[in-house]
């Protein structure tokens, strides 16, 4: 498989002012130096909880969040800039689908001139393909035809979400940045909107940067994960890696609390939570430098790496 897209030491800072003459004092650090590479036709999972800075590399990505510095990287070109990401038509291979999809679509226009919008930005159709192409892409989602002439607030929460992946499938993109695009959902809608994204995915080569808190989701959808924490990386690898082989305590805190339907063995799974927590707590060190910041990754395998400390350099 063919690299797509690298983010090489991805940093994302925003200034912090203060005092009479509103002088930077500090700096948040959302996203302090992250690399991942992304391949062709394949899922990539970004997992953390709510400020980690998951978001705000999706958001980076599309170029709707300025980069303090590093690179991302598509097909050989350093995408920070405007200026390149549209000579190398970047904004028609790269689409979005956002996690709130009422707030995302514009409720005084129709469905056919929401999905229009994007194609209309790229290409040049008559009246007549441009309508041919948007119900292409309502069949695509398993939406009506009547579906064309009418406004947002007349689909349920799931219709919507359908349309928004719709709209970020229209221009043909190679790459589409999900972020918790089914977090909003029922149980029974979410597994119709995944269902749609893959059968979407296979059909057009897609890959998928899937931007999420829920490691049900995660599994079914992802080929490989990287799990984030205080803006960076604690632990990169495929499915197999993360979910039988995990090596952070932050990724075991994740894993742990996931919801189990065993009611006969609910006891120890508590108790296993307590453990989990337990040593967090104990052994946060091994993990988190003296100012909370996450160590840098070391290798675990080929297709594995975590943020612990090198041991062997202890002679432990």
């Amino acid at each position: 498989m063919s690299e797509l897209l690298r983010l090489n030491d991805l940093k994302i800072h925003y200034p912090i002012r203060s005092g009479f003459f509103n002088r930077i004092t500090d700096y948040v650090y959302a996203v302090d130096g992250v690399t991942l590479t992304l391949e062709r036709g394949k899922t990539y999972g970004l997992i953390g909880e709510s400020g980690s800075g998951k978001s705000t590399i999706g958001k980076s990505v599309v170029g709707l969040e300025k980069v303090t510095s590093g690179e991302v990287v598509y097909e050989g070109n350093d995408v920070t800039k405007r200026s390149v990401r549209k000579a190398t038509k970047y904004n028609q291979d790269v689409q979005m689908i956002f996690q709130d999809s009422m707030s995302s679509l514009n409720p005084k226009k129709r469905v056919i001139d929401i999905i229009a919008e994007p194609i209309r930005n790229f290409e040049n159709l008559t009246d007549l393909e441009e309508k041919k192409r948007v119900q292409e892409m309502l069949d695509i989602v398993g939406m009506p035809t009547d579906s064309l002439y009418k406004y947002p607030h007349e689909f349920s929460g799931g219709q919507r979400q359908r349309l928004g992946v719709a709209r970020a499938v229209a221009t043909s993109p190679k790459l589409i940045v999900a972020d918790e695009p089914v977090s909003a959902l029922d149980l029974s809608v979410q597994a119709q909107v995944l269902n749609f994204m893959k059968h979407i995915q296979q059909q057009y080569d897609l890959s998928y940067l899937f931007i999420s808190h829920d490691l049900g989701v995660v599994k079914y959808m992802c080929d490989n994960l990287a799990i984030m924490h205080k803006g960076r990386f604690v632990e990169v690898g495929t499915r197999e890696d993360i979910y039988t082989n995990p090596q952070h305590i932050y990724t075991k805190r994740l894993l742990s609390a996931i919801p189990k339907i065993d009611v006969e063995n609910r006891e120890q799974h508590k108790a296993q939570r307590r453990a989990v927590e337990l040593e967090y707590q104990d052994l946060i060190s091994d993990y988190y430098d003296e100012n909370g910041r996450v160590y840098d990754l070391q290798d675990i395998s080929s297709t594995h790496k975590a943020a612990v400390i090198h041991r062997e350099s202890e002679g432990v």
